[in-house]
């Protein structure tokens, strides 16, 4: 069973404020090369993912491998299959996928901190610890992450979000996710206390303020090199569908003679972390850019696929609907997207396929520009306040 996946959260926190220029043209997607060496970069693939094997079977989801250690130890785990979530900030790993002996993080009165982060498609809830991150050349030492699945039972602040659980890998359809946004903190200033609790080992979890430092980390910005951004780098996919296709995670934008902006234009973000897509007329300035979404996801007349059948949610057009939409930053710049939505049934049919460049599903309120998206283009992710050749993020870049 192929499932409907958007990986974000409700509303990205951007917690820098900065002020806007002006721009405007037409779009044109950079060249796409793909990078493969330097100790900058990760190697991410797409496929069908690690509950394949249960009969779930990922669609659009990039993967990376990621090195948890205990933190100053070589004592270390690497777990394949993480998704790499340009809509969220912070590392999430499922218990399941590893064993490492790493030190909680603990409130002020010596209670262990649990997270609850709510996600489009369902919520993650586990333990905060503390650990060394990993990937290729780059380290994140002493960063917090969210161990994914525990026995204590949500807190109703949690389960008032009316979302479902995503803490088994049927559910996530990854052994992680990597998130690696726009924000430097997966919950930014004002974080609310229905996110962060502090759970006694007797009596119920209560809801806590926790502090930027205190947060869960977008890792880049600890990295010692390479820490303003990334770059995702995949190649063009037929409209027949592939297996897999395989890319590039690169970190930094500018830093490396392998990173560059190469002529991309810079799209800033807002200060909800968002900018607008105009489609058909209608202009929805929530909208962003999110690696961790398996397709386009917006509001539209296009025929849905029944709710009874394996692909509720996304559109089923008679025809393949061919779209064009303006995306404009808070900067003022200007770009045409041209993209298709084919019928997510005939797509699905062929159960070997897990790579698809027309897959589009409905969306509320605002434009969900995923995965689909960064096939055939560098898509560039700056993160708020870090300087970069393009001016200072957040801004994504293409």
């Amino acid at each position: 069973m192929k499932e409907l996946r958007t990986f974000l959260i409700f509303s990205v926190s951007v917690a820098c404020t900065f002020s806007v220029g002006c721009g405007g043209g037409s779009s044109s997607k950079t060249n796409n090369v793909i990078t493969t060496s330097g100790a900058n970069v990760a190697p991410i693939t797409v496929n069908a993912g690690p509950a394949a094997g249960d009969g779930f079977s990922a669609v659009n989801a990039a993967f990376v491998s990621v090195e948890v250690c205990v933190p100053g130890t070589s004592n270390c785990k690497t777990i394949d299959d993480v998704l790499v979530d340009t809509g969220s900030s912070g590392l999430r790993i499922l218990s399941s996928a590893f064993s490492l002996p790493l030190p909680p993080q603990n409130a002020s009165d010596g209670n262990p901190v649990y997270e609850c982060f709510p996600f489009v498609s369902g919520y993650t809830w586990g333990p905060v610890q503390t650990a060394d991150v990993e990937i290729a050349g780059e380290k994140a030492s002493s960063t917090t992450i969210e161990v994914i699945g525990t026995s204590i039972t949500p807190p109703s602040g949690c389960l008032d979000f009316g979302l479902p659980p995503s803490n088994s890998v049927d559910t996530l359809l990854a052994n992680g996710i990597l998130g690696i946004g726009l924000s430097a903190q997966d919950c930014g200033p004002g974080c609310p206390t229905s996110i962060y609790y502090e759970c006694p080992a007797s009596g119920s979890c209560q809801g806590i303020s926790e502090s930027l430092t205190q947060q869960l980390q977008n890792p880049v910005t600890l990295f010692a090199a390479d820490n303003n951004g990334v770059i995702i780098e995949l190649p063009a996919v037929p409209t027949a569908g592939e297996p897999s296709v395989s890319g590039s995670l690169v970190f930094g934008i500018g830093t490396q003679s392998n990173n560059g902006l190469d002529g991309a234009k810079v799209y800033t973000a807002d200060e909800s972390g968002s900018f607008t897509t105009t489609l058909s007329g209608t202009a929805y300035s929530q909208s962003f850019i999110d690696s961790g979404s398996n397709g386009f996801f917006f509001p539209s007349t296009i025929t849905q696929c029944p709710g009874n059948s394996n692909e509720p949610g996304f559109y089923c057009p008679a025809t393949t609907q061919n779209l064009s939409a303006t995306n404009q930053g808070a900067n003022g710049v200007k770009g045409t997207v041209n993209f298709s939505v084919a019928d997510a049934a005939t797509l699905f049919a062929n159960p070997s396929d897990s790579a698809f460049s027309d897959l589009g599903g409905t969306f509320s309120g605002a434009f969900d520009w995923g995965l689909p998206f960064f096939y055939g283009q560098n898509v560039f992710v700056a993160i708020e306040g870090a300087s970069t050749p393009g001016g200072p993020g957040p801004y994504w870049a293409y």
